[in-house]
């Protein structure tokens, strides 16, 4: 499906009408009502994920945390999965999203994006009992991809392994599970969080093959068509946060390394 297809199915499935969006809270609606609504998803550790309090942690709810900080307003973290993060933008039901939100020419035809928060590096998940080597391996009527609904990958798989079979879950921790069972060959994405996810399957040996051929992507705040005065707000708050060094220190926090890709910060949006 299209990105303009699927943002007309979109509408329509909330009520909206397709030349009709919700209204979405200006930067003097958040201020005025004295909260933020940030979309996260607790599926991708260590981006968001429940700690032991069954509270929702991680990467994305402490950089939230700060943002909120710089805007004098109070968080409030709002669950979405990767299917339903475009969505939740689209109908006001959070402020914006992140959930390793991927900035796309495709996306940006529904929503509206900043400046990058962090990189996104791109390869295979699959298991050393497994031969590949490269992407083309992956390009055969034998070989099973496990993927997750709503993600980058996907468009790229259809157009560049057309043979390959593709099972669509809902979120990252079934992708892991399903892989760890032998229920699929590997999986095409982002490379990033791979250590951090898979060390609850010890028994696994693993095996990550980066595919820089693939590009690196940035992962952006997404945010409202047409909501410029809180998406300016954000790019300069991120400039100070990236030029402070508070990004950077919140990721080698949760990903216990640094970023493979630094984000090319500017003061220009």
């Amino acid at each position: 499906m299209t990105m303009s297809r699927f943002a007309c199915l979109l509408a329509a499935c909330l009520g909206l009408g397709a030349t009709a969006p919700a209204s979405a809270r200006s930067l003097d609606d958040i201020l005025r009502a004295g909260e933020l609504r940030v979309g996260v998803n607790p599926t991708l550790p260590p981006r968001a994920l429940f700690n032991e309090k069954n509270e929702i942690d991680g990467f994305e709810p402490e950089l939230a945390k700060a943002v909120a900080a710089k805007l004098g307003v109070k968080l409030t973290l709002v669950q979405v999965g990767s299917p339903d993060r475009i969505p939740f933008v689209v109908a006001d039901k959070v402020d914006l999203v992140m959930g390793a939100m991927s900035r796309t020419s495709e996306r940006a035809k529904v929503i509206d994006f900043t400046a990058p928060i962090h990189s996104e590096n791109y390869g295979i998940v699959t298991t050393d009992a497994k031969p590949f080597t490269k992407l083309a391996d992956l390009n055969s009527e034998s070989v099973t991809l496990i993927q997750v609904r709503g993600t980058t990958a996907i468009p790229f798989i259809q157009k560049n392994l057309p043979k390959a079979k593709l099972v669509l879950l809902d979120n990252y921790n079934d992708r892991d599970r399903a892989l760890a069972q032998g229920r699929g060959d590997a999986s095409f994405d982002g490379i990033d969080a791979v250590a951090y996810r898979l060390k609850i399957f010890p028994a696994i040996k693993w095996k990550v093959i980066p595919a820089p051929e693939y590009g690196v992507t940035y992962s952006s705040f997404g945010v409202a068509k047409g909501n410029y005065a809180l998406r300016d707000w954000l790019n300069i708050a991120l400039y100070e946060l990236h030029t402070a060094g508070t990004v950077e220190a919140i990721w080698e926090k949760w990903f216990l390394k640094p970023m493979d890709t630094k984000v090319p910060v500017t003061p220009y949006f």
